[in-house]
């Protein structure tokens, strides 16, 4: 395995990139851009990188559905940290391209939600077709096959573009968070401000109160859920399986024993990693709610066997 290599959702010049080269160890590994998420996550698999970093959820378009299916699929991952970064579209050109003489354009397909109204507004006939990323899309830009990308302002220099309008977002505050997923190893150490992702499946036993019964398995123990997103198998209608972050670290009791609520219950259930919350201090964590911290479950456990021994 290479253990200096990183790879990420390319080509050069996208926002996976900008993300990527925040974390401080990118200054020391080889960033390898490749074509789509799971071309970037089987090469960690295969052991031709030691970590991609990946798009998994956008706060106007939520989850990422190829990078959800994919860490639900093949091979087991696990995330070790994420990243957020604030994302502003910028209307890349050819030079000389003027506003009104552009009749098409491309971007991701997580891109065109976050710039529909503006779109509407300033270029109501212009006809859109979807790109495997953003710069790919300048990247068509500049081979002539589309009129103007949605990317990055910092692609435009990559691919010889130029940024006919900046600062285009139909949401304020609109952010991506990304996740950099290796190989399965034991977590790092909590941080007091961290995060849980699991998968879990429901099973073909289609019952009503099956999702409760998975909700209750967190809330029964006080732990908050931060995303929990429904995806199908594949193996019929009415299949799901659940993306879910919670909070808190795999360490803690009231979330193992949550894990382990779900592990009775589920046919299958996928560890994905708990790992420090982007941008959230220990300092700005509400306190475990009342009965639930650490501290408690074990005073709890210690009085059930005084009990069991006549001590109590």
């Amino acid at each position: 395995m290479s253990a200096t290599r990183y790879t990420y959702l390319g080509p050069e010049g996208t926002f996976t990139e900008a993300a990527l080269r925040t974390l401080p160890e990118a200054a020391t590994r080889e960033l390898v851009p490749m074509v789509s998420v799971p071309a970037a996550l089987d090469a960690v698999r295969n052991g031709d990188a030691a970590a991609a970093l990946v798009p998994i959820e956008n706060s106007v378009e939520g989850g990422v559905t190829a990078t959800l299916d994919e860490l639900a699929a093949g091979e087991p991952l696990m995330i070790y940290r994420e990243v957020l970064l604030p994302i502003a579209f910028a209307l890349l050109v050819r030079p000389g391209t003027e506003l009104s003489s552009i009749k098409t354009v491309t971007g991701h397909p997580v891109a065109q939600p976050q710039v529909r109204n503006w779109l509407r507004t300033h270029l109501p006939d212009a006809l859109w077709e979807s790109a495997a990323s953003n710069a790919d899309g300048a990247r068509l830009v500049q081979e002539g096959k589309y009129d103007a990308a949605f990317a990055g302002e910092f692609a435009a220099a990559t691919y010889g573009l130029e940024p006919l309008v900046t600062e285009i977002h139909d949401a304020k505050n609109a952010e991506t968070r990304f996740v950099l997923v290796g190989r399965p190893a034991r977590p790092a150490a909590p941080t007091g401000a961290d995060k849980t992702s699991v998968v879990i499946w429901l099973g073909g036993d289609d019952r009503p109160g099956a999702l409760l019964e998975l909700l209750q398995e967190f809330a029964v123990r006080g732990v908050n859920l931060m995303l929990i997103q429904s995806r199908p198998t594949g193996a019929g209608i009415g299949n799901y399986c659940f993306a879910v972050d919670a909070e808190g670290h795999i360490s803690e009791r009231r979330v193992a024993e949550a894990l382990m609520g779900l592990k009775r219950i589920c046919p299958q259930v996928r560890f994905l990693g708990s790992y420090p919350r982007a941008g959230v201090s220990p300092e700005e964590v509400e306190p475990p709610r009342l009965g639930t911290s650490d501290e408690e479950f074990t005073a709890a456990s210690d009085w059930l066997v005084r009990s069991m021994d006549g001590r109590a």
